[in-house]
């Protein structure tokens, strides 16, 4: 058991100078920016001793003190839905999350989502990582099927919660995208941060963003249909990382309706190129180190339906080309 109020400790590096300390704070602590603004305002932060606004900018070698309040009990109600279970044990709950499926209430979503399916099926998650987001370490888009972790605990959700800050976590994704490299692999590595007009989408920014890092690879080329299906090997977890980079990289997702762009302009499908109506991304594996130290956990989950669908129907048109 964790003793109701924590003090957290964070030694600023380069990945962190010159951000804010509400945005590096939130990032380096697993919780939302506006929790640790709430923090701030309570006096539970302190900047190399000194007490802080959330706009102050942070240096590399900054000490960050924060005491964690008693999480809040969710007022979230759990709902019966269906889950696809990988593993589960005392700390850890490990999903394939379904394409359509929310991660976490937002605006617009406040019933049908898998922290609702997890209260009803774990029942003890209430106030674990944030009244909003019970156990909910890390999290995939909407349209993004694959495998996702969730923590019982407040010991379990800090123990991964550091893996993905310390980029130990392994994530490989499966993507569809339009397009033929000429290359058969690829590294970006290209700062991510909010669109500066649009602040409801990510972008790639020179200036003011977050580092990110994508790794991809080629698995086969469709000539016929002009799309290429890739691994992809994400980095670090900026939000819409995948899809973002790749978008700049001049291989947008194919189905993708926010990013789904070449050369600044919607790519329409041909007669040749099946469509989809969600972006061809699917999060094929997770390995990671289990909380309690007992070794490495690795975890896959096959393609659904629809995007197996468009690859048979990719390869089909290949070999009748």
């Amino acid at each position: 058991m964790t003793p109701p109020e924590e003090t957290l400790r964070f030694a600023i590096g380069e990945d962190e100078s010159g951000q804010r300390v509400d945005v590096a704070l939130a990032s380096l602590a697993a919780v939302s920016r506006a929790q640790i603004q709430r923090w701030i305002a309570a006096s539970r932060v302190r900047v190399n001793g000194r007490e802080c606004r959330p706009s102050l900018k942070l240096a590399a070698g900054d000490c960050v003190v924060a005491v964690a309040p008693e999480p809040v009990a969710a007022t979230l109600t759990p709902e019966n839905l269906p889950l696809d279970i990988l593993y589960e044990d005392d700390d850890l709950i490990v999903v394939a999350k379904p394409a359509g499926m929310v991660v976490h209430p937002a605006p617009g979503h406040h019933s049908g989502t898998l922290v609702h399916a997890l209260l009803h099926h774990c029942g003890n998650l209430a106030g674990v990582g944030g009244v909003l987001r019970p156990g909910i370490v890390h999290r995939l888009d909407r349209g993004t099927s694959g495998v996702l972790v969730a923590a019982k605990n407040d010991t379990a959700h800090r123990a991964l919660a550091d893996q993905f800050r310390d980029h130990t976590i392994e994530r490989v994704y499966h993507a569809v995208v339009r397009g033929l490299p000429k290359r058969d692999g690829g590294r970006i590595d290209r700062p991510i941060g909010r669109h500066p007009r649009d602040r409801t989408r990510m972008a790639v920014r020179r200036l003011g963003g977050r580092p990110a890092v994508t790794d991809w690879t080629v698995k086969r080329r469709y000539v016929a249909s002009g799309v290429s299906q890739l691994e992809v090997r994400p980095e670090t977890g900026r939000t819409h990382q995948i899809r973002v980079h790749l978008a700049s990289a001049g291989l947008p997702i194919l189905g993708d309706p926010v990013y789904g762009t070449r050369g600044g302009r919607r790519s329409a499908p041909t007669r040749r190129t099946p469509s989809l109506d969600r972006p061809a991304l699917h999060a094929a594996l997770l390995a990671f180190d289990h909380p309690r130290g007992t070794g490495r956990m690795r975890f896959e989950a096959e393609a659904p339906a629809d995007l197996a669908a468009l690859i048979e129907r990719l390869a089909q048109l290949e070999s009748s080309s």
